[in-house]
């Protein structure tokens, strides 16, 4: 099938994206037929829709730096699942991609045992908290990458997962990010509450009997699926950027929970869109073939510095009755 955004200017593409979805929310388009410019947007859009319901919670909690550790170490998780299912797929279907359910799974364990060991040496072994992340880190980091390097050589995993490639999705990656998205959507519909009050007082969250420790594992739980989801497109490198730099720049525009939640996703979403739409206008143009993740990267770091001027030329801060709404209804910030 040729690809409809073939040899078309920047303009054009957005007209005919915008076209096709509508033949595609109509049903007159389906998954089959969509071409790869459009899975890229789709799964790039759930993605970072995905990391702003998880990252808007663990930037205003100062819980990035563990997360980034999460982000890196499941790798060892995913060489763990690999060297299970190879005993149950061909070496074919792992070209293909290692099947989700089993990533998820192995994720959901390394992320577990990660913020474990995390925990164990802050606490019992007294290390402050950024060494033990950083031990940790490099650690099961480094152990992924061997365990990559040992076994899966013939396989295209390490590159996937460290480098992600957009180029590379297909319409299945579609149904698996629209699980991921809806995982973290209804996680944080349910336990908005909780999650509210212990990213801004967890002293406050144990006294209304909230469960601290549980809520934050829930939080290193969705890190986990969600870099999951994420290392095929933009990889385990690339993966905090979107995890951050949306929350950061939505967080200079407003002062309100909800609002960082949608002006997070919102920026992700336009970032995705504009990304693979650049990407393919210096190949047609340039004949340039650019990372459509790196692309991705540097358009919402450029949202982050219009977000910068903008907080700056409107001195966006919270008035006092905004301050006092939020002293009186903690859960509503």
């Amino acid at each position: 099938m040729t690809n409809p955004y073939t040899d078309t200017s920047l303009g054009e593409f957005f007209v005919v994206f915008f076209q096709r979805m509508v033949l595609f929310f109509k049903g007159d388009l389906g998954f089959a037929d969509l071409a790869s410019d459009e899975v890229q947007i789709i799964v790039l859009s759930l993605i970072a829709m995905s990391c702003a319901l998880v990252g808007t919670f663990l930037v205003l909690k100062k819980m990035t730096m563990l997360a980034n550790s999460l982000s890196h170490t499941i790798l060892i998780g995913i060489v763990g699942a690999y060297l299970v299912l190879v005993h149950f797929y061909s070496p074919e279907q792992f070209l293909e991609g290692i099947p989700i359910t089993g990533l998820l799974i192995a994720s959901l364990i390394t992320g577990l045992i990660t913020t474990l060991v995390t925990q164990m040496l802050t606490s019992v072994m007294k290390l402050s908290e950024d060494a033990s992340i950083g031990l940790v880190f490099t650690t099961f980091f480094a152990l992924g990458i061997v365990a990559v390097t040992l076994f899966t050589r013939n396989v295209h995993l390490g590159i996937e997962a460290v480098t992600g490639n957009a180029d590379a999705l297909h319409p299945d990656d579609i149904k698996s990010a629209i699980g991921i998205f809806l995982f973290n959507l209804g996680l944080v519909c349910a336990f908005f509450k909780g999650f509210t009050i212990i990213t801004f007082d967890s002293a406050l969250a144990r006294s209304y009997g909230f469960p601290v420790k549980t809520l934050e594992y829930l939080l290193m739980v969705q890190t986990a699926a969600t870099a999951i989801g994420a290392f095929r497109a933009v990889g385990v490198l690339l993966f905090l950027s979107m995890l951050v730099a949306p929350v950061l720049a939505a967080r200079l525009l407003t002062h309100h929970l909800k609002k960082i939640l949608f002006g997070s996703a919102a920026i992700g979403l336009l970032g995705s869109i504009l990304s693979v739409a650049l990407s393919r206008h210096f190949f047609t143009v340039y004949e340039t073939a650019l990372s459509t993740s790196g692309i991705l990267v540097c358009v919402v770091l450029l949202f982050y510095l219009i977000a910068i001027g903008l907080s700056r030329s409107f001195s966006l801060k919270p008035s006092k009755a905004e301050i006092q709404q939020a002293k009186i209804q903690p859960f509503d910030i």
